[in-house]
């Protein structure tokens, strides 16, 4: 384990005062000025004769356009969670100025309209992802909620003494930490699966591990700290032949790429609004229809019911069963209103300028001193998502994410990321991680790559 210096002690920053005056989400007063010096979107930088996607998607974002710390904001935390386009912000400002009421319940136009809406954007997520019924999606406050209700639901009712549940090391701490609750309660047994040379989750040894004591294998698509992909469709073959299920964690695949829960054969799948360019406080769980059937609800209330008597009750069918109480309606639209963003650039467009930026940024970031960069790297077989975890020999990760914050206004993330079990692994206990979306450009990497020899230098002058 690289040996870290404490960290400095810097000065926090200062941020200006927000206007208390919020101006309308109207056509006259967009993109929003907040109190912050606004910049405006470059197109000036072309590359063979075309704007790149970042260039031509970054007008449609009002907060990339400002500074920060008296520096132009450089937003690289999108893996944390991404920035919202203008249409976002209007079908939310819409839905309460115009029809905000509550769903399923009401008679009247208002409360019609905002039905229609949400279980619009439910068809919206069914379609986006490919489930072959909307009636498979379930609104979720966040994915970790969509996992503890599959573990809370499914897992008290399936699970039994001996049983096995399969994960990587690398997975997040919400696909870890309700099994880990699930297994005391059932006398269930959780495996891991380590990383290979590559620092890839080892698929062999994950093929090896399931067998008929396989219950569920939990999985990520793609790693919030390695970047790296799995084969869902090649696990999802080698779990149904032992009759498990399996469950894939989606949150850093859905905003990047097309993926289609059928082509995958997933039987649950999870995955965050807010890191999709939509609201945060709603997520979503797909679950095939003939298992959410047999599945208990998780949360008892209002709207879940069928029937109700007072020594017992009926429930409804999926997919309300599983959404207790008044729903996230105004964020469920704006979900919505996010797929129909994504859907208008195309997914294969989003996901193949990302790969472009993914192996930019990797090749940017070796050229750093001293730099050790976690997960494989970018080869013609080997896809890495457009995300770096990284450390600085002898520099804590936090004092690089501050320093570059505070001097630079680039925006990283420092920590552990939510997967403690993995950086123990790696042989440290945090790591900086800069990650990208479509928005971002070359531009942005390189004024990162210039802050981040800068950072390394001030700190390096200590020695």
């Amino acid at each position: 384990m690289r040996k870290m210096m404490e960290g400095v002690v810097v000065k926090l920053p200062s941020f200006p005062l927000l206007n208390p005056t919020i101006p309308t989400l109207s056509s006259s007063s967009l993109p929003l000025r907040l109190g912050f010096r606004r910049f405006s979107a470059s197109l000036s930088a072309v590359k063979e004769g075309s704007v790149s996607l970042g260039h031509h998607t970054r007008p449609d974002f009002p907060i990339l356009h400002q500074e920060v710390n008296g520096s132009k904001l450089v937003y690289l935390d999108n893996a944390a969670t991404s920035q919202k386009p203008t249409a976002v912000l209007k079908a939310l400002q819409n839905y309460y100025e115009a029809y905000n009421s509550n769903v399923h319940r009401g008679i009247h136009y208002l409360s019609a309209k905002a039905t229609d809406e949400y279980e619009l954007a439910r068809k919206k997520v069914a379609a986006f992802i490919n489930a072959s019924d909307s009636s498979e999606i379930v609104f979720t406050r966040n994915a970790t909620e969509a996992i503890n209700l599959v573990a809370y639901s499914w897992g008290l009712s399936n699970l039994k003494p001996g049983d096995e549940i399969v994960l990587t090391i690398a997975e997040h701490h919400s696909a870890i930490v309700p099994w880990q609750i699930v297994a005391q309660k059932t006398g269930a047994v959780l495996k891991f699966v380590s990383l290979d040379e590559n620092e890839i989750p080892n698929v062999v040894k994950l093929r090896e591990m399931i067998s008929t004591r396989t219950e569920l294998v939990v999985v990520h698509h793609v790693s919030n700290v390695l970047g790296s992909v799995l084969p869902i469709e090649e696990i999802a073959h080698w779990v149904h032949e032992v009759g498990a299920k399996v469950l894939v964690d989606a949150c850093q695949s859905v905003p990047h790429m097309d993926v289609d829960v059928q082509g995958l054969d997933a039987d649950f799948l999870v995955a965050s609004s807010h890191k999709m360019c939509g609201p945060t406080g709603i997520g979503f769980l797909f679950g095939k229809s003939n298992l959410l059937s047999a599945m208990p609800p998780f949360l008892g209330g209002g709207e879940m019911i069928s029937d109700v008597f007072l020594d017992h009750s009926t429930y409804a069918e999926p997919p309300s069963r599983f959404e207790a109480g008044t729903p996230a309606i105004g964020e469920a639209i704006g979900l919505g209103a996010a797929i129909d963003y994504l859907s208008g650039i195309g997914m294969q467009k989003i996901h193949d300028y990302e790969m472009e930026l993914a192996n930019y940024l990797y090749d940017k970031l070796c050229s750093v001193p001293n730099i050790r960069i976690y997960g494989p790297k970018p080869a013609e077989t080997v896809y890495r998502a457009a995300l770096c975890s990284f450390n600085v020999e002898n520099i804590h990760p936090t004092d690089l994410a501050t320093f570059l914050d505070q001097q630079h206004g680039v925006a990283i993330r420092s920590g552990h990321h939510c997967a403690q079990p993995l950086h123990r692994y790696l042989g440290v206990n945090a790591s900086a991680r800069a990650s990208l979306h479509f928005y971002n450009t070359e531009e942005d990497v390189d004024d990162f790559i210039r802050a981040l020899n800068d950072t390394v230098s001030f700190f390096n002058s200590f020695k």
